[in-house]
């Protein structure tokens, strides 16, 4: 573990004394922040980082970006209402034309939206409700690896068992699906072999009269799994798993929570495949840095009655003043093409360490969503040539990491994927010195876990 400077030590005691044991990341990033600015955080101690975490994708465009900070300033300046509960404002109905505007025209002509509280997690909660009260029906369906929050629903639909595990009675009728994980693939293939064989699996579920599951209210999934370990699904499989469920009339909720607003390379990315969903969730980058959640889906589905989903801070006005602002500079500035080149840089560049370290199994991602999964070489493999899975290794590249200037987080089974968030806008120059530190960190740790002869120097 990386050991904090003095100041951060002080703020970090003062957390312990007085936190909730569940607090979560100043655990692995031990650190007090006291400035930030675009892509740059300054801890109490004056210490500089690259933050790749960047509010667990939450800030698009960094921290502190012009553009937001007018947005808020503005409605300040103005007077405006800061909650308005439900009630409709201009900001409001700017922020909705705006997003409506960037919705693929075949989703945007038939959608409608419901604010929720300000979590990822409430849009969960109001996504089964409304799916529940269009089809009548009770069971879901989820995925292996998912993660979908941590309120009481959404962590029944969560793949994580260790959160689950205290918890008793969790939303019944959640049934667990495979994932198209290739380096992991539940089936032994990998590739379109294996996430064939997944599909077909689905149909045959669903079709099966006795498979013990009874026809669904919904289905959930997400296109590139975050938590669960930056897992891009393949666009053949997206589209697969959409005429699975609109042959069956099941509702097929795409959460967008961490991928929407350009992350991937495209704005949302459901549009990789060229889908359209009935359901889709939104929160973190939506607010420009503050809370906002919505549920956009098929007008259809929209039987609910007055009252039926609520949350007191769904008026949140500053939010979709920021939100407003946010889409305009990513749209503007094409920050999600951009997202996609800066991804492709990024992941060439640790494609490039991985040839020349031990303990990198696979680098993969979409856009600025990029993983790193870190194995045990002095472990036996798998039938597939995979080592197992090393958190310690993992952890240890983190820790050297935030040593040098450099915030990652970590994911994926056994805690073992470490994680890159960046900003959209990070520049190449930034990508570049963020591989420098990476390549730093993982040979510092490597000669710490494995022999120091079998790490080969880069160059």
């Amino acid at each position: 573990m990386s050991v904090p400077g003095p100041l951060s030590q002080r703020y970090l005691n003062r957390q312990t004394q007085r936190e909730s044991n569940a607090r979560t990341y100043p655990r692995r990033i031990p650190i007090a922040i006291s400035e930030a600015k675009g892509i740059y955080v300054k801890d109490a101690d004056g210490n500089l980082y690259f933050d790749c975490l960047a509010g667990a994708g939450t800030l698009a465009l960094g921290h502190n970006h012009p553009v937001v900070l007018e947005a808020m300033r503005g409605v300040l300046d103005e007077n405006l209402p800061l909650h308005t509960l439900d009630l409709t404002t201009p900001v409001k109905d700017q922020f909705v034309e705006e997003l409506f505007a960037s919705l693929p025209p075949a989703f945007a002509q038939n959608a409608r939206i419901q604010f929720c509280g300000p979590s990822g997690a409430d849009a969960v909660e109001a996504a089964v409700k409304l799916v529940k009260t269009a089809t009548g029906q009770r069971s879901l369906l989820s995925f292996h690896g998912a993660y979908h929050g941590m309120t009481h629903g959404a962590l029944s639909l969560t793949g994580n068992l260790a959160p689950k595990e205290a918890i008793a009675g969790l939303m019944p009728d959640v049934h667990f699906l495979p994932y198209p994980y290739h380096y992991r693939c539940p089936f032994g293939f990998g590739g379109e072999v294996g996430h064939r064989i997944g599909s077909g699996y689905i149909e045959h579920l669903l079709d099966d009269p006795e498979s013990g599951i009874i026809p669904p209210a919904g289905m959930i999934l997400e296109i590139v799994q975050g938590e669960g370990g930056v897992i891009p699904a393949p666009d053949s499989w997206i589209r697969d798993i959409r005429r699975i469920t609109r042959d069956r009339h099941i509702p097929l909720i795409v959460d967008e929570i961490q991928t929407g607003w350009g992350r991937t390379g495209k704005l949302y990315a459901f549009e990789h495949s060229g889908i359209t969903p009935d359901v889709v969730l939104l929160s973190k980058a939506i607010g420009g840095s503050l809370p906002l959640s919505v549920v956009l889906y098929n007008q259809d589905l929209d039987k609910w009655q007055p009252g039926a989903h609520a949350g007191t801070f769904r008026g949140n006005q500053m939010a979709m003043a920021a939100g407003t602002a946010t889409l305009r500079y990513i749209l503007e500035n094409q920050l999600a093409d951009r997202a996609a080149a800066k991804g492709d840089r990024l992941m060439t560049h640790l494609r490039r360490i991985q040839s020349e370290s031990r303990c990198m199994g696979e680098v993969r991602g979409r856009g600025l969503m990029v993983g790193v999964e870190i194995v045990n070489p002095e472990a036996p493999a798998d039938r597939r040539g995979n080592h197992p899975a090393y958190p310690a290794m993992a952890r240890q590249i983190q820790s050297e990491c935030i040593r040098r200037g450099l915030i990652i987080e970590i994911g994926g089974r056994f805690g073992s994927v470490l994680r890159f968030l960046p900003p959209l806008i990070v520049t190449a120059e930034q990508i570049d010195s963020i591989s420098e530190i990476f390549l730093a960190a993982v040979k510092a740790a490597e000669k710490q876990l494995l022999p120091v002869q079998q790490f080969s120097e880069v160059g």
